[in-house]
């Protein structure tokens, strides 16, 4: 299964959003005329901005987003068509308020309808982008941060040998650990006295420059030599492969005081 929570939704503070009705965790998109109106970056980023800010107009949206009022109302529209937004009451025109239905867009990670699978693998592509770019816009912003949170947070990878079991039950661990804090996203008065919203990625897939290898094959060399980056074994710790550097070696000090960065993967969203 692939999902997103606020995939292009800008930074911001909210009320309780969708104040009224409670809106669902999450909401599986199969279709794959459904999964084609959600691939487009304004509907992305309309939507997690619902999810984050809580309802707003067509007007207020276009204020966020830079788009034109017609636009945003367009987009939401048809966000609503696919069950993905609703208009919350009151209001005229284009001053009525929409709001997300829920806090996660979910969709296959695997289908036998070709339709179905290619829509999902460009939908999953797109949301890969953005969440490379929204990363790449924290990086760039890093230093304006206290140092208390950028020494708390996490920038690395792991590299691990995994049965798909083995990955299947680490993923839900690593849910099961995320999950009570889930609902301070819609009930402000649940977040702590210094709480900021942070965007935890949740990737991890089969290495597609490693070919499995046979079951009876057995490595000549040693460990270190295996594992490519001259692991320390006893550690578990060595050079962070998304720079083919040590955590103090990162450009721009993104390691801080070299206590982040420990081959350990900030995640958000299996598959997405």
């Amino acid at each position: 299964m692939t999902e997103e929570a606020s995939a292009g939704g800008d930074e911001g503070t909210a009320d309780k959003a969708g104040a009224g009705r409670q809106r669902e965790s999450e909401l599986r998109l199969t279709d794959a005329r459904a999964l084609r109106a959600y691939t487009h970056p304004t509907r992305m980023r309309l939507v997690g901005m619902l999810r984050v800010l809580g309802p707003l107009t067509a007007t207020r949206a276009a204020e966020q987003t830079g788009e034109s009022v017609a636009s945003c109302s367009y987009h939401l529209r048809m966000l609503a068509k696919y069950g993905l937004v609703e208009q919350t009451g009151g209001g005229r025109g284009r001053e009525k308020p929409w709001r997300a239905t829920t806090d996660y867009t979910s969709w296959p990670g695997y289908s036998d309808d070709p339709a179905v699978a290619d829509a999902s693998a460009v939908l999953s592509t797109m949301i890969a982008e953005q969440y490379f770019e929204r990363m790449t816009r924290a990086l760039e912003r890093r230093r304006e941060l206290p140092r208390e949170w950028q020494e708390a947070e996490e920038f690395g990878d792991s590299q691990l040998y995994l049965t798909a079991d083995e990955l299947r039950s680490v993923r839900d661990r690593i849910r099961g650990v995320i999950e009570p804090y889930d609902a301070r996203l819609r009930d402000a008065s649940l977040r702590p006295e210094g709480a900021r919203l942070v965007e935890f990625l949740r990737i991890a897939y089969p290495s597609p420059e490693v070919d499995p290898p046979a079951a009876t094959e057995r490595p000549d060399k040693g460990p270190d030599e295996v594992s490519g980056e001259g692991l320390d074994q006893a550690s578990g710790e060595g050079p962070d492969r998304a720079f083919g550097e040590t955590p103090d070696q990162v450009p721009g000090d993104l390691a801080g005081d070299g206590e982040r960065g420990r081959g350990r993967e900030r995640e958000r969203g299996e598959g997405g």
